[in-house]
């Protein structure tokens, strides 16, 4: 009797993880810089999905069947809403992409948070940020406004 209590344990034990690990696979999101380096930002996985934090990890350029071996660097930053987006642009007119984050508020989803980072020597860094942001706005354009007025 006693083993088949085990048993069933573990069987109800192995089924949560399986159940929870499966319901967090959105929490993820990867994109390719220009450059080659894979860009993977993450939800904390046992916070809600509305606001947290987020994880943002670097990987250098690799053989395309194994992006994820070659870990650079990363960082974590607090998040409002989930992530939607990873995207790229020279918004330093030098030359290399930052990359952009962007995470999008639950409820209406009218308003985003878009974090851009810069990569120097193997490091990556909070370049700036703009928080309830209109989702409707380009943040290409709101990062590079908000860049060049700060000079």
């Amino acid at each position: 009797m006693h083993k088949i209590t085990l048993l069933l344990c573990s069987l109800l034990i192995a089924g949560t993880t399986v159940t929870s690990e499966a319901a967090d696979k959105h929490r993820t999101i990867s994109a390719t810089m220009p450059q080659g380096m894979t860009v993977v930002a993450e939800e904390g996985m046992l916070e809600p999905r509305s606001a947290g934090s987020y994880s943002l990890q670097l990987y250098a350029k690799n053989d395309p069947a194994y992006p994820y071996d070659r870990f650079i660097t990363g960082l974590v930053r607090p998040r409002n809403g989930a992530l939607t987006e990873i995207r790229f642009a020279d918004l330093t007119n030098d030359g290399k992409a930052e990359i952009i984050v962007i995470t999008r508020y639950t409820g209406s989803g009218a308003f985003v948070t878009v974090d851009a980072f810069s990569i120097r020597n193997n490091s990556v860094r909070l370049l700036t940020s703009i928080a309830g942001m209109d989702a409707k706005k380009d943040p290409i354009k709101a990062l590079k406004s908000k860049l060049h007025r700060g000079r």
